[in-house]
C-alpha cells in the first residue's frame, strides 16, 4: 500500500521529461496514485501522451487554461470516468519572452495581462472547476518561485505573476478550508526546464544558487516531486495556505 493508493488526481503542466510537473507525476505514481494529464496542443501531446501512458494514465485531455470551456470539459470528463478526484497539481506559467528580456518598466499591457492570466488566474479558474469533483475534500498544489517575494534579475513580470499566484493560494486556502480542501504552493529553486530557457542568464542564477545555498547544491525534479507528494498526501492534512520552499535553503540563506 503506497501513500497515495486509492487517490486520483490530475496534473496540469507536463511539457517533457524535464518538467517539474513530470517529477511530481513520477512520485505520485510511485506512491500509488492514479493520474490524469492534460496537454496544451497537438505538438505537446506528442511529448505528453507517451509520458502519461508510461505511468498507466488512461485520461489524457487537451486543455488551454485560458479557455474556460476546455477547463470545464476536463473536470466534467474526470467526474464522468472517476466520480470524484482527490488532488490537482497546477504547474503552469507563461510570459512573453520580450517581457522577460526587457526592463520591467517596459512590460507591455498585453504581456502583463497574459502573464497574470496564464500563471495566476488559471489557478483560480482551475480550482473553481475542480470543486464539484472534490466531493470529499482534497488537496491542490501549485508551483511558484522566489521571484514572487524578491526581485530576481530578468524574472520581471513573471515575478509579479508568481506573487499574485501566492496570494491566490492564501485566499483560496482561507475560503476552502471548511470544505476540507487544502491549497498550498511549492517554491522550487532554479531547475533547468523548458520554461526556464526563457529567463536570461539562467545558468548564472543556478551557479549563484549552488554557491549560496546551505546544501551547496541545486535541487532537482525528484526532490520537488517528493515535497509536492507530501503536500498532496494525508501526511499534510493540517497544512494549508503555505508556501513550501524546496531550494536547498537558499531562500533563508540569501537574507
Amino acid at each position: 500500500m503506497g501513500l497515495m493508493t486509492g487517490k486520483r488526481g490530475i496534473i496540469f503542466g507536463v511539457a517533457n521529461d524535464k518538467s517539474i510537473a513530470w517529477g511530481v507525476a513520477q512520485q505520485l505514481h510511485a506512491a500509488g496514485a492514479e493520474l490524469a494529464f492534460t496537454y496544451l496542443n497537438e505538438a505537446l501531446e506528442k511529448r505528453v501522451r507517451p509520458l502519461a501512458e508510461s505511468l498507466d494514465a488512461k485520461i489524457i485531455l487537451p486543455c488551454d487554461v485560458q479557455n474556460e470551456e476546455e477547463m470545464v470539459a476536463v473536470f466534467a470528463e474526470l467526474e464522468k470516468q472517476w466520480g470524484k478526484i482527490d488532488f490537482v497539481v497546477h504547474a503552469i506559467a507563461f510570459a512573453n519572452r520580450e517581457d522577460l528580456k526587457n526592463p520591467f518598466s517596459q512590460t507591455s499591457r498585453e504581456g502583463f495581462r497574459l502573464a497574470l492570466d496564464v500563471s495566476a488566474y488559471s489557478l483560480v479558474s482551475m480550482t473553481r472547476c475542480a470543486l464539484p469533483v472534490m466531493k470529499q475534500g482534497g488537496s491542490i498544489v501549485t508551483m511558484t518561485y522566489l521571484g514572487a517575494v524578491r526581485s530576481v534579475p530578468a524574472y520581471n513580470v513573471m515575478g509579479v505573476a508568481k506573487a499574485a499566484l501566492e496570494s491566490s493560494v492564501r485566499y483560496l486556502a482561507a475560503e476552502l478550508g471548511e470544505k476540507g480542501i487544502r491549497v498550498n504552493a511549492v517554491s522550487a529553486g532554479p531547475i533547468k526546464t523548458l520554461a526556464a530557457s526563457g529567463v536570461a542568464n539562467f545558468k548564472e542564477k543556478m551557479r549563484i544558487m549552488e554557491e549560496r545555498a546551505p546544501l551547496k547544491r541545486l535541487v532537482d525534479q525528484e526532490e520537488v516531486g517528493k515535497s509536492t507528494l507530501y503536500l498532496l498526501s494525508d501526511l499534510a492534512s493540517g497544512v494549508t495556505g503555505e508556501i513550501h520552499y524546496v531550494d536547498g535553503g537558499f531562500s533563508t540563506a540569501a537574507g
